[in-house]
């Protein structure tokens, strides 16, 4: 049974194989069954289990160089822990010439497109005095006027020219004829004597292509496992090619790369073999061993990579007829797809899609938001520059002082922030593998449809003379095959097929309506006039406030309650985590809504309880006895002290959600700073301390912009809403009632009683809000319609920070209280400068 079987009955659209493949259920059962049947040793000993352990790990290298179509003779396979680490080497070791001695010195050239752990070998190469030059893709094929006189053909001085066999930006694929031409002579990256090496970057390549070193012999071949296998992770290799190994620099010796050496003295032998020279300590020689069940069930599934690759490349290429067509009513194109080809060849285009989604006006909608929506339908994509500043560049027009200017508004690498002064920071990516079906294509081509065109604009407006290429599947007499296991072949669907298939999609569902009622519903939602000093008027008043005791878990409402260092006492200590420790909210596990934790403060405990369960109770005060596991968390990136609450609080927790899981709480330790937040505006002395909260203390929102939505969902879902339970959806610690709708994102502070507030920032919402807070089920027009009414943002509610009043007596929050805010002079409301989704769990 292949993984995606199993992921296809989660609902999962996995389409990020280019970040890591995904392993079949046969490799794993493979495995396991090897380390049930053998015993490894450490293959630096002699015992039989080590010598077992050495001769599987020679077999292994073995079979990697029969894969890439070489030989022992030719190449030789150092086990690093990835790609990243392979490239590091290479720049550690590579024999370079620095500046400043009496020969030409060495050159590091590297293509533009390139990973980050590519161009980060400049680093090293700094360090050691030897320059770096950057060379963009156009300026190599003119590379040939940098040819050199015969005379000064004879320079032994050692360049290294990199550059990516396949891009993992947009796929293209780079000729492998670059590796002899530039060897020769015959192109030359910049024109300088010397005798020219070329490392060939095949980490995104290898993952659906075979690659031939028989035939195109590069000097060093760096590579990750996972990008094929999918597991194991944290295994790579560097293919080396034998002329160049013996000119390898080394420095540091660990374990096992030692022939002899002397403590006491500066004596030291390494030993013969190139791989265990470099191979310091003792390899990952279980994850090595998987390797070898790796290509037997690659090669027993797909019949090998060529097959792979046609296979993949017809998925891309289909999607991307699709979408380079799709129009709005307007003309207006759906997508901007950034790629150097048109997808007419697997040769010179891999598996990769890259693109942003646009509106009708061609303005670009931020890739955040659209993972967000593809989220809504179960489909994994990948978002941001893909660790390609390089390639993402070029493609989105984004200069050098654009990156800079980015950064000091806050964006970094990885990070939400999609749009800056309204251009694109990235872009989204989607991916295949030999795992891929044409029903995965269909899901995301019915995604974008169902999204993007209005109900009068479904048809795809396609050309029906769609090239047909056909995978042929791997014949059943295949050895070992697997009926299961096979991979189908791709059929030829027509414009009209799919455009009737996406008719099961609700073809009303939008991310923003049609222009003309955009425009009504952002003058009634988005651009409501708010005065610039805000004296008299309706008073403003609290009227609900809730608290979360346990993150993801349903609200315990109250009218009076009392304010800690952290926010509403109480609020968020406690979390429920996998049996890896890992936080779980609604977004993972919805039905966490149906659990329903209640504090009594008089009896000093919370009792929790949920239908078809017996309540249980928890003690609020803390468990201080010794026996309590003090352990560390993460709740987005902070660090937290925390303990677990036992084995019976567990067990009612794991039958509830049928599936292992622990209660924690956050421990009260105000010696531990580890998730405290020092915010902007209060006083640089002041560390706001957080709970289990993913960005502020408090998230507050206003009931007049919950009615202004609330009449514009009803009208999309043709059916009456409840305030309350919309109300409930956005999982706010107050409530307010103020005279004007969304007039709240103009403040920057607010007074309730005693208590002063800062704002801190917009919550810019995700998923959670489509989660029905009393049934535990999903809507996706909810978000949707959120994105659709605030033109294309997702921000409802503001978060907030107290500024404790440092009295003796705790502070108390009531319904009733009048706020009284105060408008901010910059009525731009930013939001936190944070790589975390800022949603309210």
């Amino acid at each position: 049974i292949k993984s995606s079987n199993f992921i296809f009955v989660l609902g999962i659209t996995y389409l990020d194989h280019a970040g890591s493949a995904l392993f079949p259920e046969s490799l794993l059962k493979a495995f396991t069954d090897d380390l049930r049947n053998n015993v490894y040793g450490n293959p630096h000993s002699q015992n039989i289990s080590s010598k077992l352990t050495y001769d599987t790990i020679e077999h292994v290298r073995y079979r990697i160089l029969q894969h890439f179509h070489t030989t022992a003779e030719d190449y030789t396979i150092i086990f690093t822990s990835g790609c990243t680490a392979a490239l590091k080497l290479v720049a550690e070791a590579f024999p370079w010439i620095p500046e400043g001695t009496k020969q030409p010195s060495s050159r590091f050239c590297y293509l533009t497109d390139s990973h980050t752990s590519v161009v980060g070998m400049r680093g090293i190469t700094a360090s050691m005095n030897v320059l770096s030059i950057p060379i963009k893709p156009k300026e190599i094929l003119l590379s040939e006027k940098n040819r050199l006189p015969a005379e000064e053909q004879n320079c032994t001085t050692p360049h290294l020219f990199s550059y990516p066999a396949q891009s993992n930006f947009s796929g293209t694929k780079y000729p492998l004829s670059w590796i002899q031409d530039i060897k020769s002579g015959k192109l030359c990256p910049i024109k300088i004597p010397g005798k020219w090496f070329v490392l060939l970057d095949a980490a995104s390549y290898v993952s659906s292509s075979p690659l031939d070193l028989g035939v195109h012999q590069a000097d060093f071949i760096p590579i990750s496992f996972y990008k094929i296998f999918g597991f194991p992770t944290g295994l790579g290799a560097l293919l080396v090619n034998n002329r160049i190994a013996p000119l390898l620099r080394k420095t540091y010796f660990g374990g096992g790369t030692a022939a002899a050496y002397l403590a006491g003295e500066d004596f030291y032998f390494p030993r013969k073999s190139i791989a265990e020279r470099f191979e310091d300590g003792t390899v990952s020689f279980l994850d090595i061993i998987a390797l070898k069940h790796g290509f037997d069930v690659l090669e027993k599934l797909t019949g090998g990579m060529e097959k792979i690759k046609q296979h993949t490349f017809t998925l891309a290429h289909y999607t991307y007829t699709v979408l380079s067509t799709l129009k709005y009513a307007n003309g207006a194109p759906v997508v901007r797809i950034y790629s150097d080809t048109d997808f007419s060849n697997p040769d010179i285009q891999g598996p990769i899609i890259n693109f942003n989604v646009l509106d009708e006006n061609g303005e670009v909608i931020g890739f955040s938001q659209v993972d967000k929506m593809a989220s809504l339908y179960n489909i994994h994509v990948r978002t941001g520059c893909f660790c390609n500043t390089g390639a993402c560049q070029m493609h989105l027009g984004i200069s050098n002082e654009d990156i800079q200017r980015n950064l000091q508004a806050g964006h970094v690498c990885g990070d939400d922030i999609d749009l800056v002064d309204g251009r694109p920071t990235g872009s989204v990516r989607i991916s295949f593998g030999y795992m891929s079906s044409f029903e995965d294509v269909q899901t995301f081509l019915k995604f974008i449809i169902a999204t993007r065109l209005s109900k009068s604009n479904t048809e795809i407006p396609f050309q029906s003379s769609v090239t047909n290429l056909t995978t042929e599947p791997v014949p059943d007499d295949h050895p070992s095959f697997n009926n299961g296991d096979k991979l189908s072949p791709i059929p030829h669907i027509s414009d009209r097929e799919l455009g009737n298939n996406s008719s099961a999609t609700k073809a009303t569902v939008n991310w923003q309506p049609l222009e003309a009622e955009a425009e009504s519903i952002r003058a009634a939602v988005s651009e409501t006039p708010v005065p610039t000093c805000r004296r008299g008027g309706k008073p403003i008043t609290v009227t609900n406030i809730y608290l979360y005791p346990i993150k993801s878990c349903s609200a315990f409402e109250v009218t009076e309650w009392p304010v800690g260092n952290q926010g509403l006492l109480y609020d968020r200590n406690w979390m429920v985590v996998n049996q890896n420790g890992v936080c779980m909210t609604q977004k993972q596990e919805p039905r966490l809504c149906l659990v329903n934790p209640s504090i009594d403060l008089k009896q000093k405990i919370m009792v929790i309880q949920a239908a078809g369960m017996d309540p249980i109770s928890v003690s609020l005060e803390e468990n201080t006895r010794k026996e309590a596991v003090i352990s560390e968390s993460k709740v987005c990136s902070h660090r937290v002290k925390t303990y677990d609450c036992g084995e019976r609080i567990a067990s009612w927790f794991s039958m509830f959600l049928g599936r292992p899981c622990r209660l924690i709480r956050q421990t009260s330790d105000m010696k531990n700073k580890s998730h405290q937040k020092n915010t902007k505006g209060l006083a640089s002395a002041t560390n706001i301390s957080l709970s289990f909260v993913n960005e502020a203390q408090y998230l507050l929102i206003n009931v007049a912009s919950i009615l202004q939505l609330k009449e514009y969902i009803s009208a999309r879902l043709e059916e009456p809403l409840e305030l309350e339970e919309l109300v409930r959806r956005f999982r706010a610690n107050i409530v307010i009632s103020a005279p004007e709708s969304f007039e709240e994102e103009e403040w920057a502070e607010i007074s309730i009683g005693a208590l002063r507030f800062q704002v801190v920032g917009p919550c810019s919402r995700c998923q959670i809000i489509c989660i029905d807070q009393q049934s535990a089920e999903r809507n996706k027009e909810f978000l949707q319609s959120l994105s659709a009414a605030r033109g294309r943002k997702t921000n409802f509610g503001i978060y907030l920070m107290n500024q404790p009043l440092h009295s003796s007596f705790p502070d108390m929050l009531s319904v009733g209280s009048q706020v009284l805010p105060v408008l901010k002079e910059n009525t731009e409301i930013q939001p936190p400068t944070s790589s975390e989704e800022k949603c309210s769990g």
